[in-house]
C-alpha cells in the first residue's frame, strides 16, 4: 500500500458571522484540504488551517510548501509509516505545522480505512464515553454576550467559552455580566488570546474574577512569557491554560520546566497532526497536566481528527472543535448533537466528503501524480 497521488484544494470556508478574537476578526476561514490516494484505491483526507499569529504560516505560503516540499516526501510511502513520514517532513521543512498536520491526518484516514477501524482505535481505543464541546462566545458588548450565553444554554449547551479582548476593565465587566445572567452552576472557561499585555494587567484582572468560579483562563499573556506565566500561576487561584505558548513538544517541555500552567491546549494545526498530539498528551500526563484538544476553526476533516485524538487519551479532559458549527457550508458531515459530537465508528475519520461543496469553495487546486518539481 503506497501513496501515489495527491489533490490539494485551497478553500475559503464561509462563516455564518464574523469570528472575533483579541488579535483578529475573520470574515471567513482559509483552509487547505489534502487528499492522498494509494495504489490499492483508497483515499484519505487531511486539512491545514494556517494562521500567521499561531502557526507562523500564511495561506499562500502554506499551500505552496505543501505542494512543492511535503507531497514529494510522501509519494511512494505507506501511510502506516507515520514515524518515518514525520521524520522526512521535519528533515525537509522546519516548523510549518499545519501542513504537516494535513499529511498526518490524511495518512491516519488511510490507515483506518485500510484496517477497517476508526482512527481512535489505532491510537489507544475509546478512553471516554462521550466528548462534549462548549458554546464559544466571541467578543461583543457584555449584554450581547450574556444574551448569547442564555441562548446557548437554552439550546442544550452545558459549558461556555468566553473570548476576551485584552481590555481589562471591559473584560471584567463582560464576565461579571455573563455570570450574573447564567447563574452560579454553569461552567465557564475564558480565553484571552494573549490579550493581557503584562503580568500586572493580568493580576489586576484575575483579582477581580476570583468570585466568578471560572473553570480556567487560557493564554492571558504573550506566547514566549513562560517566566511571567510562572509568576501569574503562583498568584492565581484560577487554573491557567497555555495555548499559543505550546506549539510543539519542545514548547511543552519549557512550560513544564517553568511550571507555567495547569493545563495545556493541544491543537493538531499547531503540533503537526495526530501523531505528535498523542505524544504531547502523554508527556503532559507524566508531568501532571491535563489537556484539551482545541481548534483553529477547521472543517469537519480537521475537527474529526482532533476528536479522534481526544477520544483515545484519558488526560485530554476537554475538547473545543466547533468549527463546523460556525460555517454556512462545510466540506464534510461530522455530526454534532448539542452538547456532544458523534463519532460514527466508521473506518478512518468516519466522515464523508462533499466534493461538490469542496469544488464550490475552492480558490486554488492542484492534482499531483508521482514526483513533482
Amino acid at each position: 500500500m503506497k501513496i501515489i497521488e495527491a489533490n490539494i484544494w485551497g478553500i475559503h470556508l464561509p462563516l455564518s458571522e464574523p469570528f472575533v478574537i483579541s488579535y483578529a476578526t475573520f470574515p471567513h476561514m482559509p483552509s487547505i484540504i489534502l487528499e492522498l490516494k494509494t495504489d490499492n484505491g483508497l483515499s484519505g483526507f487531511g486539512e491545514a488551517v494556517p494562521d500567521e499569529h499561531v502557526t507562523g504560516e500564511s495561506f499562500e505560503g502554506a499551500y505552496a510548501l505543501l505542494k512543492h516540499m511535503l507531497i514529494p516526501e510522501v509519494m511512494g510511502e505507506s501511510p502506516f509509516n507515520i514515524e518515518r513520514i514525520h521524520q522526512k517532513m521535519n528533515d525537509r521543512l522546519i516548523h510549518n505545522p499545519s501542513i504537516k498536520a494535513a499529511v498526518d491526518i490524511a495518512c491516519y484516514d488511510l490507515m483506518g480505512k485500510a484496517a477497517g477501524l476508526p482512527v481512535y482505535d489505532l491510537i489507544g481505543g475509546r478512553a471516554h464515553d462521550r466528548l462534549t464541546y462548549p458554546k464559544v462566545i466571541s467578543i461583543g458588548t457584555p449584554e450581547k454576550m450574556a444574551a448569547q450565553c442564555t441562548e446557548a444554554l437554552n439550546a442544550g449547551y452545558e459549558e461556555l467559552k468566553i473570548k476576551l479582548s485584552g481590555d481589562v476593565q471591559a473584560d471584567v465587566q463582560r464576565l461579571h455580566t455573563i455570570r450574573q445572567t447564567v447563574g452560579d452552576q454553569v461552567p465557564i472557561r475564558v480565553d484571552v488570546n494573549q490579550g493581557w499585555k503584562t503580568v500586572d494587567q493580568a493580576k489586576r484582572a484575575l483579582s477581580q474574577l476570583i468570585s466568578l468560579d471560572l473553570d480556567w483562563i487560557e493564554q492571558p499573556l504573550a506566547p514566549h512569557e513562560f517566566d511571567a506565566m510562572n509568576e501569574l500561576k503562583s498568584f492565581s487561584v484560577i487554573p491557567l491554560m497555555l495555548d499559543e505558548s505550546v506549539v510543539s513538544e519542545t514548547d511543552l517541555n519549557r512550560a513544564i520546566v517553568a511550571r507555567a500552567a495547569d493545563k495545556i491546549n493541544i491543537k493538531l494545526m499547531k503540533c503537526g497532526g495526530i501523531y505528535p498530539a498523542v505524544h504531547m498528551a502523554k508527556t503532559a500526563e507524566a508531568a501532571g497536566l491535563t489537556c484539551q484538544i482545541g481548534s483553529m476553526v477547521e472543517s469537519s476533516i480537521g475537527s474529526a481528527a482532533g476528536y479522534h485524538a481526544a477520544m483515545a487519551r484519558k488526560n485530554i479532559s476537554s475538547t473545543e472543535l466547533t468549527g463546523p458549527l460556525l460555517f454556512s457550508k462545510d466540506v464534510g458531515n461530522l455530526t454534532y448533537q448539542i452538547p456532544e459530537v458523534v463519532l460514527t465508528g466508521q473506518p478512518g475519520l468516519g466522515i464523508e466528503i462533499d466534493r461538490s461543496v469542496l469544488q464550490d469553495l475552492s480558490v486554488k487546486y492542484d492534482e499531483i501524480k508521482g514526483d513533482i518539481t
